[in-house]
């Protein structure tokens, strides 16, 4: 029975184990869990989420702080046009996050940053073209382009010293949006080097609408692959969504795959990102407690526990301190519903907000637990202890289970 180190990821003159960790926000996959996985011969991922956020915990510098000090004045405006992004500054909390990521990096492996479209940032076009470049400035080794079709993303590196060389890929839901996005960047003479075809079962924001549970990861990969193969274009493919033991990996590499992407078993890991308490609440998580929801202001269906703060809570946007989510025109989806239940507010009454969640805000705070859908199998990965709380486990314990496991097998943690 072959097991995952039986088979290796070919990325130009690399070659890899091929186990790609998704790049979770808001630094969620730290650069701690990156780099250990890039140590271990596979491909860990950054993300830029809220990059300002993200240097600001690393490095402590102020860029969160003096951004509501600027826009203060503008917190009970609905309109939030004016809470514009300083792109130099954007460039410069990227660049320092990327950059001393990079400068730890040992070992075989590769890291990548993964980065939302969807982020639009009040200027959607300009801060992603500012946000992949000074990724690329800053030495990453290749981006995984996310959350959106990304039509125009090429296009902003094309005249980039780094853009024939770092490694590019694009995560898709399904062969139309993959044949839409190729169709769209023929013109720059680059394909992707990889590409992440994520299924119904993946954490976070998902590329399905509310028919979600109706599509399946293999017969999404396959009529990729099919595709690929009759069109004669070698790009490699990574499954994700779902892909829980070693033996799952070794499936899809027998039906073509190039690596697997893979996030879940590493959110209760120590070098994740994640409070050790919300990695108990991961842990202890039910198959119930597990939704798909709209409460998302991208527009996107989001998978998380229902039991997280994020649901049902009626915080006050704070758009001037963060506005990741804010549209080309100062809107924000929460905003709008937040404003909607204020307005409607009896005397006595706590607001809250049911259809939107102020992502920022509960992303920031760990309080919007995203998830896999089979997070409710973490509880077999690891021990109990006699205090009922479950045993944190390393990354290169995970990744070692996925690199030598078979079948359904699974490698608890020893017990000292």
């Amino acid at each position: 029975m072959k097991c995952v180190d039986d088979f290796r990821l070919r990325l130009g003159s690399h070659e890899l184990v091929p186990i790609v960790v998704g790049g979770m926000g808001v630094d969620i996959s730290t650069a701690a869990l990156a780099l250990e996985v890039a140590r271990l011969g596979g491909i860990g991922h950054i993300s830029d989420a809220m990059v300002h956020t993200v240097t600001d915990r690393r490095f402590h510098t102020h860029y969160v702080r003096d951004r509501l000090r600027q826009y203060k004045f503008n917190i009970g405006n609905l309109d939030k046009s004016v809470a514009q992004f300083d792109l130099g500054l954007l460039a410069e909390a990227t660049r320092l996050h990327v950059s001393k990521t990079m400068e730890a990096k040992r070992g075989p492996g590769l890291v990548f940053i993964n980065c939302m479209e969807k982020l639009t940032m009040n200027n959607p076009r300009e801060t992603l073209r500012v946000r992949l470049r000074a990724a690329m400035d800053a030495g990453i080794d290749g981006i995984t382009l996310s959350a959106g079709l990304h039509l125009g993303s090429f296009a902003l590196m094309e005249d980039h010293p780094r853009f024939r060389d770092i490694k590019l890929g694009i995560i898709v839901s399904s062969l139309r949006a993959l044949q839409l996005f190729l169709k769209k960047i023929a013109r720059t003479g680059r394909r992707p080097d990889y590409i992440v075809v994520e299924g119904p079962l993946a954490g976070g924001h998902l590329g399905f609408g509310d028919d979600w549970a109706q599509f399946d990861l293999i017969a999404i990969f396959t009529e990729i692959r099919d595709w690929l193969r009759a069109e004669k274009l070698d790009i490699a493919l990574i499954p994700a969504g779902g892909i829980f033991t070693g033996g799952d990996a070794a499936h899809v590499f027998e039906l073509g795959a190039a690596a697997v992407q893979v996030a879940t078993r590493f959110t209760v890991t120590n070098e994740c990102g994640l409070p050790d308490d919300v990695k108990q609440e991961y842990f202890r998580a039910t198959e119930e407690q597990i939704e798909v929801n709209r409460i998302s202001p991208t527009g996107y269906p989001m998978r998380m526990l229902k039991n997280c703060p994020a649901l049902g809570a009626g915080t006050r946007p704070n758009c001037e301190a963060f506005g990741y989510l804010l549209d080309s025109s100062g809107h924000c989806t929460y905003a709008e519903s937040y404003e909607r239940e204020r307005l409607a507010l009896a005397p006595g009454q706590k607001i809250v907000v049911h259809d939107k969640t102020c992502l920022c805000t509960h992303m920031r705070s760990f309080d919007c637990w995203t998830c896999g859908h089979f997070t409710w199998r973490l509880k077999d990965t690891s021990l109990r202890d006699a205090d009922g709380q479950y045993r944190l486990l390393s990354a290169e314990h995970v990744f070692r289970d996925y690199q030598y496991s078979t079948g359904g097998k699974i490698e608890l943690p020893r017990i000292d």
